[in-house]
């Protein structure tokens, strides 16, 4: 069982192309807030990521942003949050944000989005942490990735267990659920001989 403060959120600078994308990034970060889970995030008023943390600031739900001192401009650091934490690169951003969650959770998102998820997905194999991660999809979005990820279990890349402990949300409330509900697998390296 899971006990969650606060929820890292990955996802876009854009917005994306359908208004669904935008939709369900105001239910996340309001269904958080409601939820009495604070928010952490890259900080930025920009896509996605200034739609979440917009959201749960309006419902009263605590906003922490991590943003590199470099794109404070560019990303258009949000002036509405709990806290902003201005970091030295994206490195110390990652770092931050990893050890402020208790969760991890994708929203669609382009390449930052996806390097985000894969860094967290991939420390959970490690055992360099026991925070469940999901993939909140919208429309089918990540169908395709969960596809390839199937196909990495296939073939003898990724162990089935960690496959199995992505959790795949596509309604907050069984977001909130799964991720309440999470136990953490075994990491790889204590897998028994023959494990991917």
């Amino acid at each position: 069982m899971s006990s969650l403060s606060r929820i890292t959120v990955f996802t876009g600078s854009a917005s994306g192309a359908k208004p669904s994308y935008r939709a369900a990034a105001e239910a996340v970060g309001a269904a958080l807030a409601s939820a009495g889970i604070g928010v952490v995030y890259g900080g930025g008023n920009v896509g996605l990521m200034g739609t979440v943390a917009t959201a749960a600031s309006d419902a009263g739900g605590e906003v922490v942003g991590i943003i590199p001192k470099a794109l404070v401009d560019k990303e258009i650091a949000h002036d509405d949050l709990t806290r902003l934490e201005v970091v030295a690169d994206m490195h110390e951003r990652k770092m931050r944000m990893a050890q402020l969650g208790d969760a991890f959770v994708a929203l669609p998102g382009g390449a930052g989005t996806l390097e985000e998820f894969f860094e967290a997905w991939t420390w959970l194999q490690l055992g360099f942490h026991t925070k469940p991660i999901a993939l909140y999809d919208v429309g089918g979005f990540w169908d395709p990735l969960v596809e390839m990820l199937d196909r990495l279990v296939d073939e003898g890349f990724i162990s089935e267990t960690f496959r199995e402990a992505l959790i795949i949300a596509s309604d907050p409330q069984q977001l909130l659920d799964e991720l309440q509900n999470w136990k953490a697998p075994m990491p790889k390296w204590s897998q028994p001989a023959g494990s991917a």
